[in-house]
């Protein structure tokens, strides 16, 4: 099997050396070319890629900015391969995975799957616990690699694999971001093709990211969903809403301290009791626990609003969904 290896940037030269030199440790036994997308960059990594050209199989495209989805269907596009595998610029990848994936694919082949992602040890405090709020089960239930049913899968674009028959009959990506991922697999779905976890097949996924970045993140993954929902309503679940009922929780257990309850609010506090312990325990580290409960609140809180937001005006008030939240659409 020939994989194409598609990685997007903007503005990263660093990212993709770690990501460049990880690739060129590979173990591989098949044959792979990687094909690096400079989606508009300022900062370009060109001279970057030149480095690898005697190490690795690669190709490097400029283009216009037109965001990560549309420069994976342009790489896509571009690529020799017969099966693409889809990388954000901030993974670093074990000499293993492309070992793994093969195996999980001749064991049992779809055309498009997805791998979870972890954290190294050299991380930063913040960026671990982000990891943890991004991957525990007691957030987004392990939605993102984790724990999520095997079948049936929604892989994420920071780790995935799709066919070359799948993208060319799906066109590939949509110009919505955040939410392009679920809505390419839900339509792969709709078209029959089927969808896989492969556990194994992770990636070291750095999330350059800070506080600030990461609330503006989950706000608009929250805002993004309602739209999925109103897009393919089959596939709309319960547990979209769960964010936006902790946030009201929140506010009945404060009102209801005010009466003298403490029942609910002690609630909240044995789940952030329950956060510390695991996330201290998982990373070997109390700082982490703490920070992972700040990242926890962030998560909530923005992703909640976002989509309570989304939701009024998307679903309920039925306004175009481009026109009411431009910054999640590219053009």
């Amino acid at each position: 099997m020939n994989f194409s290896i598609i990685v997007p940037v903007f503005n990263r030269p660093d990212e993709v050396k770690e990501l460049l030199e990880s690739l060129s440790l590979s173990e591989s036994n098949s044959d792979f070319e990687v094909v690096i997308i400079e989606d508009g960059s300022n900062i370009t990594c060109e001279s970057i890629v030149s480095m690898y050209k005697n190490k690795l199989k690669i190709s490097y495209f400029f283009k216009t900015n037109s965001g990560p989805g549309a420069s994976r269907n342009f790489g896509m596009q571009k690529a020799k391969g017969d099966y693409f595998i889809i990388f954000d610029s901030d993974c670093i990848i074990p000499k293993q995975y492309l070992n793994e994936v093969e195996i999980a694919l001749e064991s049992n082949y779809v055309d498009c799957f997805g791998g979870p992602d972890t954290a190294l040890a050299t991380f930063s405090d913040v960026q671990k616990a982000i990891n943890f709020a991004m991957t525990s089960f007691l957030t987004t239930g392990g939605i993102r690699g984790g724990s999520e049913k095997i079948n049936k899968f929604q892989p994420r674009s920071f780790n995935m694999g799709l066919s070359k028959k799948a993208f060319e009959i799906s066109g590939g990506f949509g110009n919505i971001h955040p939410g392009e991922d679920p809505d390419l697999s839900i339509r792969l779905w709709n078209l029959g093709f089927e969808t896989r976890l492969f556990p194994s097949a992770f990636v070291i996924h750095k999330r350059r990211i800070d506080w600030s970045k990461f609330y503006k993140q989950v706000n608009k993954f929250g805002k993004a969903r309602p739209i999925l929902n109103q897009w393919y309503p089959k596939h709309s679940k319960i547990t979209f809403f769960f964010p936006t009922l902790f946030l009201f929780g929140f506010l009945l257990a404060s009102l209801f301290l005010l009466f003298g309850n403490l029942l609910f609010l002690s609630l909240y506090g044995c789940y952030f009791l329950l956060v510390l312990f695991i996330s201290t325990y998982s990373n070997k580290s109390i700082s982490v626990g703490l920070l992972s409960i700040i990242a926890i609140i962030i998560q909530f809180y923005g992703y909640g609003i976002g989509f309570l937001k989304s939701f009024v005006l998307v679903q309920i008030l039925k306004r175009n969904p481009e026109k009411t939240f431009p910054e999640l659409f590219f053009k």
